[in-house]
């Protein structure tokens, strides 16, 4: 992994592309935890994707390759996201639908759907991505006691959601 990221440093479009494919999956589950539409996901994806390629020689350190491609991925989402109000409310417009085959679990998806974005994105990118509280602070620039904070209470409100949804199916 650091001899691809030092190839795509110096300028090697193979290596970069490599790169951006062995972490495609990762984009597209961050940006699908922020956004609702996967136009919008892909859109941000590749915004994403030219910004490294543009920026990729301001890395200082190879091993924060993944932190800093997140960063810069949250912060396109979040320019999608703040055009997108600007020009239209988001209320009665119906919510496409998706195929994430990487979320085989209903529950889940629709668990996260609901909880607000500050508690979606903290869980997905420890549990789903596996990131560090450490890791998680410096991409989404808060102290690790906030991210360890939203990460208690999104639990909670998942819990909450889940015990709701099994009372319900007991009735």
């Amino acid at each position: 992994m650091d001899r691809l990221i030092e190839k795509a440093r110096s300028g090697e479009p193979e290596a970069f592309t490599e790169l951006m494919q062995m972490h495609m999956q990762t984009m597209y589950k961050v940006a699908r935890s922020i956004l609702r539409s996967d136009e919008d996901v892909a859109d941000a994806v590749q915004d994403t994707i030219l910004c490294c390629w543009e920026k990729i020689r301001q890395l200082r350190e190879g091993k924060y390759f993944k932190t800093w491609m997140i960063r810069i991925l949250i912060n396109k989402c979040n320019d999608i996201l703040r055009v997108k109000q600007r020009y239209a409310p988001e209320e009665g417009r119906p919510e496409p639908a998706a195929f994430d085959r990487h979320f085989d679990n209903i529950e889940w998806k629709e668990a996260l759907k609901t909880i607000d974005e500050k508690y979606r994105l903290v869980i997905m990118l420890y549990y789903v991505e596996g990131f560090k509280t450490s890791e998680i602070s410096q991409i989404l620039d808060m102290s690790e006691s906030t991210v360890r904070t939203r990460l208690s209470r999104g639990r909670e409100k998942i819990a909450v959601i889940y015990q709701t949804g099994k009372e319900r199916r007991a009735l």
